[in-house]
């Protein structure tokens, strides 16, 4: 039997929390060679790309277009800001890698476009990062591809994180500076909840909306269409400062004549006892379903055990693992990735639908 090849993985800067690139340090198929990113970004992206080059005992070199000419690399890994995950990602397609990203893709439609039409131009492959290997979401698939609950007619996806976002709502002083974003998102690091590291302030359904709409894209293989959508800021001060939702509610046209819809939020530690309110609701012509996409999960708690410790843990999770393993295959038998270039810009632009109707109230029609 003939040995698949080992991947040669470039890291195209780390600056959020870093599962990406550990992804695909963890799989044999790939390999970490080197971490890059543009010498004139600012200090504290420097230290962080350093911090996880040394940590891997790999290189880290302020030229992308040097490290591309001379790493012989097959793979991209793209984790900076938000607003720079296209541009790297575009590079390193315009190279001839292939690219793994991590979400959301972008904070403009146009940056995505361009994407999309440099990976089919440059053919390689392109997978945006997401949760569509999580044991819950595989049950679901297979329940609604099985017929169990007849032709599908809707979904639903509550998906709401219990994680703190610094100070709560109300707690800013007369005459207190606002929030700045960027710094409290770099504060957030510290605990993995910064997401919407950047300069431009993005509000849940931007940072986290990939996730529930990666669910329904996979679930029901169709388009939005049209959205309605209600945003507010109801729990944390930065979102308030920067003018961006914290909590959310959509509804979907889908194509095939499914309706969606999505509750969505960053709703405090002390809200839930678990990761948050994680489900999916699916009707059909025969019957329903409803998964907790946690599960399966164990609750451990012992005597003195710390406040901050998180007490419920996923098991049987090999998402990340599974996803690497998606992408492997794609590059070994040119089969798209479980969620594309195209599946990534199409979530994009409901996002982006979703943002607007919910600051005119009004439906608004997504961008094809």
């Amino acid at each position: 039997m003939a040995v698949k090849k080992t991947f040669r993985a470039g890291v195209f800067s780390v600056v959020k929390h870093c599962y990406l690139p550990r992804a695909v340090a963890a799989h044999p198929r790939f390999e970490l060679v080197v971490v890059t990113d543009d010498a004139n970004q600012p200090d504290w992206v420097h230290k962080r790309n350093q911090l996880f080059a040394d940590e891997f005992g790999i290189p880290y070199v302020t030229d992308v277009a040097n490290t591309i000419a001379e790493y012989n690399l097959d793979i991209a890994a793209v984790s900076p800001e938000v607003e720079r995950h296209c541009d790297l990602a575009v590079r390193a397609a315009d190279a001839g890698l292939h690219v793994i990203a991590d979400k959301p893709l972008s904070t403009r439609l146009s940056d995505c476009d361009r994407l999309v039409e440099t990976v089919q131009h440059n053919k390689v492959k392109f997978m945006l990062w997401n949760r569509n290997y999580l044991p819950a979401v595989i049950q679901a698939k297979e329940a609604i591809a099985s017929g169990a609950i007849g032709e599908l007619h809707s979904i639903h996806v509550d998906f709401y994180f219990s994680k703190d976002a610094g100070p709560p709502k109300g707690s800013r002083k007369e005459g207190d500076p606002p929030i700045d974003w960027l710094e409290r998102q770099m504060e957030a690091h510290a605990d993995g909840s910064d997401g919407g590291v950047g300069t431009e302030a993005m509000g849940e359904l931007q940072i986290e909306g990939i996730y529930p709409l990666g669910y329904m894209h996979l679930l029901t293989g169709q388009n939005v269409q049209r959205v309605f959508a209600r945003t507010a800021t109801h729990f944390h001060q930065a979102n308030v400062d920067n003018n961006v939702d914290d909590l959310a509610t959509v509804s979907l046209e889908l194509d095939g004549g499914i309706v969606g819809s999505l509750c969505i939020g960053r709703i405090g530690a002390a809200s839930h006892p678990d990761i948050g309110e994680i489900k999916i609701h699916a009707i059909g012509s025969e019957g329903g379903l409803v998964i907790t996409e946690a599960r399966p999960e164990v609750s451990i708690y012992y005597r003195d055990q710390s406040p901050l410790e998180f007490k419920n843990e996923r098991i049987a999770n090999e998402n990340d693992f599974l996803l690497m393993e998606d992408f492997a295959r794609s590059l070994d038998t040119g089969s798209e990735p479980i969620l594309n270039a195209k599946n990534g810009r199409d979530i994009a632009a409901t996002v982006f639908a979703a943002v607007e109707s919910g600051k005119s109230g009004q439906p608004v029609k997504v961008i094809y």
